[in-house]
């Protein structure tokens, strides 16, 4: 789950701002969880797409 569409709970403002500690310690704990919290949705499927060419790329090389 990416975090830059949370809403705090305590400020009411974006958990990715970091605004009050409360935002702050469950930015931290969601970046420890999982290293692709920080990355927008879009950035995530530009890296598939990246990864499927260069697999279809490697599979048309060894054809």
């Amino acid at each position: 789950m990416t975090y830059d569409r949370l809403v705090c709970a305590n400020c009411a403002a974006p958990v990715s701002e970091g605004r009050c500690p409360v935002c702050r310690a469950n930015r931290q704990r969601l970046q420890q969880e999982n290293p692709f919290a920080g990355l927008n949705p879009m950035t995530l499927i530009a890296l598939l797409a990246v990864l499927i060419a260069a697999v279809a790329l490697l599979a048309h090389q060894t054809a």
